[in-house]
């Protein structure tokens, strides 16, 4: 896959942005499942689900640019609304995509989510994955795009140091999300197993990949994350890994915990570290900056209010168009009398004893404009009279050299 190209606009605090892949056969049902589910628990206010054309239509009530267009590659839009904190009201869509070429065995389909808030974003409030998606190990929506990758689990270091460091800038060049690596000192219990983003609130779990080095990878690891990334990871500690571009507010010490227990208890520290981590201002990927545009600009689910309140902006916009054209015509007008006032005082008036409409050659009004003049240059017309044919008739009637019957 290719490197994310990123733009000079930073992610506002009130969105949530996530992509990753499902690797099931029915994303979109999955999707739909959920949906329903929540809207009848009254978890969510409403949802919609779109073809990607009707979703990119404009209309004359909706007028849309190619901003909400999700591209060609584009599956499905999804959009849901719900409430959060008694009155914050929360829109996200997802969009579902093939992949860019010929999709093989394994590489699943890529997802694209964009939440945003009425203020800014709550870690504590329900994640907007599990709005759409399932909360559900069985459903495998929560593979990272980088091959290998997950959330909500611990991705164990390659032990290749090739694939290692490979995994490593991929990590930082192509994910949206926060990279965690840990080092177990010893080889841990099935408790200590358990990966530490789930003792994250449920807004950050799932934008959190945990990796994790064996206590015989201290070396290599170190030595690989040292050269790539320039940050070091501490034997039984762990570091938050930055991103490209790297962000001036970034600072390797200031993310590196020394100590982590893996027995089951809360690894305070380091879940500070990560929330910290993950506030700082963050350049938006190009992909991400066109789901937020999207998001804001292509919005489909009104509430009566809004659709009520985005008539009458439509009609007062139409409106006011109609008024400046109006009133410049009227300018035009006023022009136009005033050059031809000028040009007959620069004549002496010889001319122009009025305003000579202007010439329209080939348009209806000139072509009936020509027949009536016609007309009126020849009265006979159509009575008979002067015709062609009256000249060879005789006096009575019948054409010359033939006797009358």
């Amino acid at each position: 896959m290719a490197e994310n190209s990123t733009s000079s606009t930073t992610a506002p605090d009130t969105a949530w942005l996530g992509r990753g892949r499902h690797l099931g056969p029915e994303p979109e049902q999955d999707v739909r499942r959920n949906l329903i589910a929540l809207k009848a628990a009254g978890v969510l206010d409403d949802f919609l689900d779109l073809d990607p054309a009707d979703a990119a239509r404009s209309t004359v009530l909706h007028p849309r640019d190619e901003a909400a267009d999700p591209g060609p590659s584009a599956r499905r839009l999804f959009e849901a609304r719900w409430r959060v904190a008694d009155d914050v009201t929360v829109r996200a869509q997802l969009t579902t995509y093939d992949p860019e070429g010929r999709r093989k065995d394994g590489e699943g389909v890529t997802w694209v989510l964009a939440a945003e808030a009425e203020r800014v974003w709550d870690a504590h409030w329900p994640s907007p994955a599990t709005m759409f998606w399932p909360d559900s190990d069985r459903v495998a929506w929560d593979h990272d795009t980088v091959q290998g990758l997950s959330l909500r689990t611990t991705n164990h270091l390659p032990k290749d140091d090739g694939e290692l460091r490979r995994r490593l800038r991929d990590s930082i060049r192509q994910s949206w999300f926060v990279h965690v690596v840990v080092h177990e000192a010893m080889t841990p219990d099935a408790i200590g197993e358990r990966p530490v983003s789930t003792f994250l609130p449920p807004s950050l779990r799932h934008r959190v990949v945990e990796h994790r080095g064996t206590p015989e990878q201290a070396q290599i690891a170190d030595f690989a994350m040292k050269r790539e990334l320039s940050v070091r990871m501490p034997r039984g500690g762990a570091v938050i890994l930055p991103v490209e571009p790297v962000s001036p507010d970034y600072d390797a010490e200031r993310f590196t915990v020394r100590s982590v227990f893996l027995d089951g208890s809360e690894p305070t520290e380091l879940l500070e570290k990560i929330a910290e981590f993950a506030a700082l201002p963050r350049p938006l990927p190009d992909e991400a900056e066109r789901a937020l545009t999207r998001l804001r600009q292509g919005w489909h689910l009104l509430t009566p209010d809004e659709e009520l309140a985005h008539a009458q902006t439509m009609v007062t916009k139409y409106a006011e168009a109609l008024d400046a054209m109006t009133k410049s015509r009227d300018l035009y007008r006023e022009a136009a009398e005033a050059a031809r006032a000028a040009l007959a005082d620069a004549s002496g008036g010889d001319g122009l004893t009025g305003p000579a409409p202007a010439k329209a050659e080939g348009s209806p009004l000139s072509a009936l404009t020509k027949a009536f003049g016609r007309f009126r240059r020849d009265p006979d017309r159509g009575s008979g009279k002067g015709s062609g044919k009256a000249s060879d008739e005789g006096p009575g009637g019948s054409p010359e050299g033939e006797p009358g019957k």
